[in-house]
């Protein structure tokens, strides 16, 4: 059962990402899987996200109007949230949701489960950055809304552009 010549103790195990042995949290040590190297925890969360998500249950869980109120709420009462934060850190508020193995079946969204950024945010990420750096915000509501601004803007000129004649 040695491996490399490393003999295992009744207190440690095997990480599932490195393959090397390690003594567990005794808090969790009957479900600790994974070392606490950085790579390792990164592939502990990647697993458990990965199970998280392959759930019927959680295919609309952010989705919905109870939760875009919520989230429209929060970002109410915290204006400047990613002005202060997203400078220092870069990082968004939530990992990206990794897409669907194409056997999954996924139903269309009905207009009352749209997720928020499905509503008036392009697919385009140079579209997306454009504006998020034009509105100076990475929240999915403040580019959609500099969205909704830009196009009624650009439709504005186009009906001036056509009733002059051009």
């Amino acid at each position: 059962m040695a491996r490399c010549g490393m003999k295992r103790t009744p207190h440690q195990r095997r990480c599932l990402h490195c393959k090397e042995l390690f003594a567990p949290d005794p808090r969790t040590r009957h479900r600790q899987k994974f070392c606490s190297k950085v790579e390792c925890r990164r592939a502990s969360k990647i697993t458990s996200q990965g199970i998280w998500e392959s759930k019927p249950e959680n295919d609309d869980y952010w989705r919905g109007t109870e939760h875009t109120e919520r989230v429209q709420a929060w970002r109410r009462e915290n204006p400047k949230y990613w002005r202060r934060v997203g400078r220092r850190t870069q990082r968004t508020l939530q990992d990206e949701r990794r897409v669907k193995a194409p056997g999954h079946q996924h139903t269309k969204p009905n207009s009352a489960k749209h997720a928020l950024q499905d509503e008036c945010i392009p697919q385009d990420p140079l579209l997306v950055g454009l504006v998020a750096t034009l509105s100076e915000s990475t929240l999915q509501e403040e580019i959609a809304a500099a969205c909704r601004r830009l196009i009624k803007k650009g439709r504005a000129i186009l009906r001036r552009r056509t009733n002059a004649g051009f």
